[in-house]
């Protein structure tokens, strides 16, 4: 049961891969973990993880500039329906539009549009970084043994806002409600990062590699 996590130039993912062998290795679970550039590797993969740091547009960018990696993951998602699980920007990613610095296009998994945040209260800082609380509000397999008001690390300036919140599993209070993780049929996207996100990630991350959608 192998999981590939792509490799696109957005960041380090020494943390995200460690963090996926530790919770299989935890789980008693025979899941190589594949940290790859390379398309066919993602289509040999049983599960596919996108991370992704930055900006949306940089993100797209670094995706585009690997031949044939967008029709490999869109094949992996869409066409064999693996789970798929996006992580920060490759959560955005998903969406139909990116307003960062300009309108950029999305994948359009999940409908909706990635916008800045803006805190209703001016005290709060963006970007929206460190820990935060999560609010479950959707029951959903990724979130078994993880109840709301559990720990979860974010560093984002940007959040994704569905056109329709039956796609929304968790929110976090940042000065109002912003999207903390969605999903629908094999797709789950997180805007927090499960691999810095401690006990509470670990779990996240085991709940994956067992989901079954």
């Amino acid at each position: 049961m192998s999981v590939a996590i792509i490799d696109y130039g957005s960041g380090n993912l020494r943390s995200a891969a460690k963090a996926f062998e530790r919770a299989a290795r935890e789980a008693n679970l025979k899941s190589p973990i594949i940290v790859t550039a390379d398309p066919d590797k993602v289509r040999d993969a049983d599960r596919v993880v996108l991370p992704g740091v930055g900006a949306f547009a940089d993100c797209k960018q670094g995706l585009n500039a690997l031949p044939g990696m967008i029709d490999a993951i869109e094949e992996a998602a869409l066409k064999t329906a693996k789970p798929f699980l996006g992580i920060c920007v490759g959560m955005q990613l998903m969406a139909d539009t990116g307003r960062e610095h300009g309108d950029h296009q999305g994948f359009g998994w999940i409908s909706g549009e990635v916008m800045p945040i803006k805190p209703n209260d001016k005290l709060l800082k963006i970007p929206h970084m460190g820990w935060n609380d999560l609010t479950i509000t959707k029951q959903h397999l990724m979130f078994e043994n993880i109840v709301s008001g559990s720990h979860a690390y974010f560093v984002h300036s940007y959040g994704f806002v569905c056109e329709d919140n039956e796609h929304v599993l968790a929110t976090v209070e940042y000065g109002g409600a912003i999207t903390a993780a969605i999903g629908r049929d094999n797709l789950i996207a997180t805007q927090f990062h499960p691999e810095k996100s401690q006990a509470m990630g670990l779990q996240f991350i085991t709940n994956f590699l067992k989901w079954k959608p």
